[in-house]
């Protein structure tokens, strides 16, 4: 080591990109955090805790962003530059022994493949190849050659809903504080699994992917072992990196490997349990489902997952084929429907027009589709103004169109409904609804809590469950379930 404690490096940047989305992300998509307030996000770092006071924490850039459309490739140019200008400065006051590297996984550049390992390429340009290098990530996300040969310590969540991710990230940086130190570098035994599955069908709420990923502290017990972990990948992306992953690393080779093997040799045997995290069908099935629920004297609310365009997974956000369609049944509509909550779409056009407005005004306003028509064009909105909000960090401004039942959410910016409190800040309390209709898939926890029913909607849009219908064209083939395996693939691991 190069003093007393380790002086290790924290940077990243991290987002989920659609190459299916017609959004892309740009410098509003973004988060940037610099200097302390990168070293300030991690609550494990503080001072006076543990790995706070083993290692020296020097914050360089880190850049998040929800997920959405490829990162323009002037943003990703620059983040990186920022990231890899930060790096040469440090290491002109001396050498860094480690690398605390906070990415997503499945980040796609315009441009590009292999966006992650773009910048890992860049870090160790500069920093050289001696600073060990930790990676916490999304189970969601990629392990390509370049990655796994250039992090010695990758690790990825191991819940979906993503629970743990602040324990994982705490995991990673425990891992780099007991590496650093050492003479000897982590050993990684790499699999490469032809499986390619949506979130929705690996939830870890439900077999097999419970007790798959259940079975990863036995191995991680191991004495020789430091980290076993499995990324199912990301389906949305069409990179020839996307396929699912087993690694795991440690300091005894024969140990590594033969838990790498067994992971991946029951991932594969489990690939045909592999089914919804919840109840699938059409939207009309959802809302007869809602319906049918309500007029049984269910609770309150029934979810409706608008799956195809979830913007938690990829999607664009503005697709209009549900709002659409919800507009066009007259039982929602009525002045006695069922209070339904839609959201959301974003347009900046259309939000301009609500807030000229005055609340109980009449509106006749056309929305959505203004980055991503290809499902749907815009829908026109004609209703009366329920409720104006402005100061929301993602959504920006807000409007709320009542049509009969229907509180319909339309936003000036991006923005993903996935947790109760982003309804209750504008007033709408999911426990009133009776239906609460959200682009979104697998339920995140304070939903997921609340339902009292749910149908996982199987809509078109960027992130759609059906991967055979959008068209992948450069992942590597043969992949499970585009394709037949007549045998068994090879499944040995690859030491690295």
């Amino acid at each position: 080591m190069s003093a007393a404690r380790p002086r290790i490096a924290i940077l990243g940047m991290a987002i989920e990109s659609s190459a299916y989305a017609a959004h892309r992300a740009d410098y509003r998509d973004f988060s940037p955090l610099v200097g302390a307030e990168v070293v300030d996000r991690y609550p494990f770092l503080a001072a006076g805790t543990p790995l706070g006071d083993a290692a020296e924490w020097i914050g360089v850039f880190y850049a998040r962003s929800i997920p959405g459309g490829r990162v323009r490739a002037e943003v990703y140019a620059d983040f990186r530059e920022r990231m890899l200008s930060g790096l040469r400065d440090l290491v002109t006051d001396g050498p860094l022994d480690g690398i605390y590297l906070d990415i997503h996984g499945a980040m796609s550049v315009v441009g590009m493949d292999d966006a992650e390992g773009d910048l890992l390429t860049g870090i160790r340009s500069v920093v050289g190849p001696d600073p060990v290098i930790a990676s916490p990530m999304d189970l969601h996300g990629n392990v390509s050659e370049t990655l796994a040969l250039g992090v010695e310590l990758l690790t990825c969540y191991r819940m979906a809903p993503h629970e743990d991710a602040w324990d994982t990230r705490e995991r990673a940086a425990r891992n780099l504080v007991d590496w650093v130190g050492r003479d000897d570098r982590p050993r990684r035994a790499w699999v490469r699994v032809p499986i390619l599955l949506p979130g929705e069908k690996t939830s870890t709420r439900v077999e097999p992917a419970r007790r798959l990923y259940g079975a990863i502290p036995e191995h991680e017990a191991l004495p020789g072992v430091t980290d076993a972990s499995i990324w199912i990948g990301y389906a949305w992306a069409d990179e020839p990196r996307c396929h699912a992953t087993v690694l795991v690393s440690g300091d005894d080779e024969g140990v590594i490997v033969r838990a790498a093997e067994t992971l991946a040799a029951d991932l594969w045997d489990a690939r045909e349990e592999f089914d919804f995290v919840g109840p699938p069908g059409s939207l009309d099935e959802g809302i007869d489902r809602a319906l049918a629920h309500r007029n049984a004297g269910g609770g309150k609310p029934y979810l409706i997952s608008d799956s195809g365009d979830n913007p938690g997974a990829g999607g664009t956000g503005d697709v209009t084929w549900t709002l659409a369609r919800l507009l066009e049944m007259p039982t929602l509509t009525a002045d006695d429907g069922p209070l339904t909550y839609v959201a959301s779409i974003f347009d900046a056009t259309a939000i301009a027009e609500l807030f000229a407005l005055s609340l109980g005004d009449a509106v006749d306003v056309t929305a959505g589709a203004r980055v991503d028509s290809r499902v749907s064009g815009p829908v026109r909105i004609r209703g009366i103004l329920h409720s104006l909000h402005e100061g929301d960090p993602d959504a920006g401004r807000i409007a709320v169109v009542r049509v009969g039942g229907l509180r319909v959410i339309v936003t000036e910016f991006r923005k993903a409904y996935h947790a109760t409190a982003d309804f209750t800040a504008i007033g709408l309390d999911p426990l009133l609804a009776d239906i609460v209709v959200t682009k979104i898939g697998y339920l995140e926890p304070t939903l997921y809590d609340v339902a009292q029913g749910w149908t996982l909607a199987l809509t078109p849009g960027p992130v759609d469950q059906d991967l055979l219908r959008l068209g992948h064209e450069r992942i590597a083939r043969p992949m499970f379930p585009f394709d037949a395996f007549p045998e068994r693939p090879d499944l040995t691991a690859r030491v690295l």
